[in-house]
Order: C-alpha cells, then structure tokens, then sequence
C-alpha cells in the first residue's frame, strides 16, 4: 500500500542524539520502534528512555521489539540513565520498558530505582512513566505509582476485538491498571494512547475512548499504526488527517483533559507540553 504524504516524515540531525545513546549502552523506544517524530524529539529538552532491555517476552503482531528470552536486570541502567539526563540537561522524561513476564513484578521494581536515581540527580526534572501491564499485578501499579512520577501511562493500544490478535494482552486488565492508577493517586495525570488504520471501527473507536475515560484516563493520543518491519502487521488503511480531527473532537466531548490525534502521534509526542498545560503555565 503506497505511503500518503501526510504520514510520511523526513529524517534528519539525529546521528548525534544515536551515537551518544549508543556509546552509553542506553535504549529508547524511539529508536527500537523506529518513531516517525525523532527529528522533532531529539531537538527538544526531553527523551524517552527504554529500560530492561529491547527484548519483549510477548511479541504483539504490531510493535518491532525483539521477541525473545530477556537478558538479566541491568542494576546500572537507573545510575546511566541519570548521567544522561543530567548531561543532555532534560527537563522532561519518559520511562518505558518492553513487557517483561520473566520476572516476577513485571519490572516494576527497575521503574522505581530508575525514577529515584534521576530525581537524585535531577530533583527539577518531570518523569512520565509508560508501563506494561504487570500481568495485573496492583502490588507493581502501586509501587510505580507511589515514586515520583508526575504521569502514569499505560497504552490500550487497539480496540477490544483486536486483543489477542494484534496485542497479546487482556482489554479489560489494561483498564484496571489505568483505574488503579487514579485510585493511588489523583494528583498525577493518567495517560493511555491506541493506534488507527488496523481495520476497527468508528464505533469500536467511540467505545475505546469511552471505556478509557470511565477508567478515568486524563489524556489520550490516537495515531496512525505503521508498519514498523515485514514482520508486523500491515496497515489496513491509511486515516486521513480529516479523521483524525474528528476523533479528538469526539474525545474532548467524552471528557479527556488532554487529546493528541493526528497520523504521526506517539505516546510521547508533545508530552513536556501537555504536561505544562494542564499544569497552567
């Protein structure tokens, strides 16, 4: 299927931002998941750093991360991670990790060292979280949660019926994590995001938007799924720009704080900005 001009993105000034990353043995989801926005990202204050590895234990048809046996818990990654931001002098910062069902808290303990040494390092500095689920465990939510973090996030991905085909994963337990999120604290922002273009609905849409919502979900981005390798899924269809503005219409009517929909939104698009306006300045 060709590739429209609105979801096509020009590469440039990044070799710079890589070969320092890579000379200090640090991944990021930017990088992994080949994001369409890393020209954009890497001129800004802010990063999105991937811990526990780039090997996922779940393979979703979707994503371009390994799949395969994790490599043991990096005990240095938090102490490196908190080097970077303190030399590239981020003032925002997003924690994300591939699901790790080999260990038995999902990683959750790794998210909180990582967050505590970069608040060690830099007290000003702002960190969103971007979880896995945790299988479900709240004991690891709550651990999460309870560090200091100023948003938790946690991405639904697609709709209900694509579950198990495009995501291996439970609908239902990713709403229960978001939920929980709130419940622990309703200080910090709630954050999820799904893609478009793997064949859902209009409809399955709405109900996704809705069902994040009643999970008390603050912000939501909505994006166009591209095909990241030969081995992932291929799109379905391209959404056009059009339809996009129709969604985050639909979402600021549902309730959302903060909506993000556009063929090249990430998770971690705009998310320094979103974050400082919600907070009013």
């Amino acid at each position: 299927m060709p590739l429209p001009n609105w979801v096509k993105s020009h590469l440039k000034d990044i070799k710079k931002t890589q070969n320092y990353l890579k000379a200090r043995k640090l991944n990021t989801v930017c990088e992994t998941l080949r994001c369409p926005n890393r020209t954009l990202c890497y001129s800004k204050p802010t990063a999105t750093f991937m811990i526990l590895g780039n090997i996922c234990t779940r393979g979703c048809k979707f994503c371009n991360a390994e799949f395969s046996i994790p490599e043991p818990v990096d005990l240095e990654e938090p102490k490196r991670i908190a080097e970077a931001v303190r030399e590239l002098s981020l003032r925002y910062v997003v924690i994300t990790s591939p699901t790790r069902d080999d260990l038995p808290d999902g990683g959750a303990q790794h998210f909180v060292n990582t967050v505590f040494k970069i608040k060690r390092e830099n007290p000003r500095t702002l960190i969103e979280v971007l979880v896995p689920d945790f299988s479900g465990n709240r004991d690891s939510v709550e651990a999460v949660v309870n560090s200091e973090i100023a948003v938790f996030a946690h991405n639904i991905e697609t709709v209900k019926r694509f579950y198990n085909t495009v995501r291996k994963g439970d609908y239902e337990r990713s709403l229960s994590l978001i939920k929980w999120a709130k419940q622990i604290r309703k200080d910090i922002f709630i954050k999820s995001g799904f893609m478009v273009g793997l064949g859902e609905t209009y409809e399955e849409i709405l109900e996704t938007l809705r069902d994040l919502r009643d999970a008390s979900c603050d912000i939501v981005t909505i994006g166009q799924y591209l095909q990241p390798s030969k081995k992932a899924l291929p799109v379905v269809e391209y959404i056009k720009p059009e339809v996009f503005n129709e969604i985050a219409l639909l979402a600021k009517e549902i309730g959302f704080k903060a909506v993000l929909s556009g063929p090249l939104i990430r998770s971690s698009t705009q998310a320094y900005e979103i974050y400082i306006s919600l907070k009013g300045g």
